[in-house]
């Protein structure tokens, strides 16, 4: 199984080696990501977890989005992105 972070690129900076040269280096924001969807290959034909990443405002979200989605306690996650299984 693949390992990935997941986040939200806030931009570049550079810190220095152990031998003075310079590496150049992306800054991300990481948030605790919620599983908002389990797909099956029983029901769905493959495996997969749909995440739910941040914050969304109730009237953001339109009227596809899923149940996990709708409201509740809390702002809905922001941005869905989905895993595959294997």
């Amino acid at each position: 199984m693949a390992k990935a972070i997941l986040g939200i690129k806030r931009g570049m900076t550079q810190i220095f080696d152990d031998e003075g040269n310079m590496v150049p280096v992306t800054v991300i924001e990481s948030q605790p990501s919620v599983v908002v969807q389990k797909k099956t290959v029983e029901t769905d034909g493959y495996l997969a977890l749909q995440l739910g990443f941040g914050e969304v405002k109730e009237r953001r979200l339109t009227p596809a989005a899923p149940r996990a989605f709708r409201p509740g306690e809390g702002n809905p996650p922001a941005l869905p992105a989905r895993g595959a299984g294997g």
